[in-house]
């Protein structure tokens, strides 16, 4: 019978114009899409300082040669980001869980992670890592290492640590208060309720904001280069300090955005699985 089966004279005229209608909208988008860039191209390339910022900006030979550089100082923010999400994840959701704990014996708990999360949400990242970068290896302390990559990891854990905490802390009151009931009626303990009923649904719920932050984390992992880490920008600096053509700036920006857009795109697709329709489309 299903093989049988044949659209009816409607359904194929309805498939018909809903193919229409996607083509027309997408040659419109090409369109408008050729003509803007169109334009955008045409005012910077017929501007009157255009040979002098490509001579000093997009110089082939130059991006050519200080691509390696670049590259290899790539690496290392990639290392970072990937270490410092780990840590940013494991520290954020001990915070999150110490300001969601109940009863009045728990109040110091609750006020230290406030604290924190106040603490480091008030000052700005950059401020963070030239405290932490320029004051930590003065501190000499035992077992731990005085390298400006160290403290510039822990800054950005300590910073991300407090805005991550806040979208755990979101996730887990989310949750609705008769899945603890339920736990808890089930003979499981606080813990047991929060392990197996509360986390699990609080992290699929937080997941795309996580994501986002990673896509931050990311970018930021840059900033280390203040501290004289030679990472992507660092390296860009260096190549650029010979003569002073930028395009290793140029360079380092690049990779930059190969790195995120994948990552953004992911986290769209990802958070339209859940349900958020707020994501948009691809884009």
């Amino acid at each position: 019978m299903t093989q049988d089966w044949e659209p009816s004279a409607t359904q194929r005229e309805r498939d018909a114009y809903r193919r229409r209608r996607t083509s027309r909208s997408a040659l419109i988008a090409a369109t408008s899409t050729a003509v803007v860039l169109g334009v955008a191209i045409t005012a910077i390339v017929s501007s009157p300082g255009w040979p002098r910022v490509q001579e000093t900006y997009f110089d082939l030979d130059k991006a050519l040669d200080s691509w390696p550089a670049v590259l290899s100082g790539l690496w290392l923010n990639i290392r970072v980001t990937i270490l410092c999400a780990i840590l940013i994840v494991t520290l954020s959701l001990t915070i999150a869980i110490l300001r969601t704990l109940r009863g009045p014996v728990a109040f110091p708990l609750r006020l230290l992670g406030t604290v924190y999360v106040d603490t480091f949400r008030g000052l700005p990242l950059l401020l963070v890592l030239f405290l932490l970068g320029f004051g930590g290896p003065a501190l000499n302390l035992s077992g731990l290492p005085n390298s400006a990559l160290f403290w510039g990891c822990m800054a950005l854990v300590l910073s991300y640590s407090a805005y991550v905490a806040e979208v755990f802390r979101a996730g887990i009151e989310s949750v609705h208060q008769s899945q603890r009931l339920a736990g808890r009626s089930l003979g499981l303990t606080y813990g047991q309720t929060l392990r197996h009923v509360v986390l699990p649904q609080a992290w699929r719920r937080v997941l795309p904001p996580l994501m986002n932050d990673l896509v931050s984390l990311q970018k930021d992992s840059g900033l280390i280069a203040v501290l004289g880490v030679v990472d992507a920008i660092r390296a860009a600096q260096i190549e650029t300090a010979s003569d002073f053509n930028y395009t290793p700036y140029v360079v380092a920006g690049f990779l930059f955005i190969c790195l995120t857009v994948p990552m953004a795109r992911l986290t769209d697709w990802f958070a339209r699985r859940q349900g958020f329709h707020g994501a948009g489309g691809m884009i």
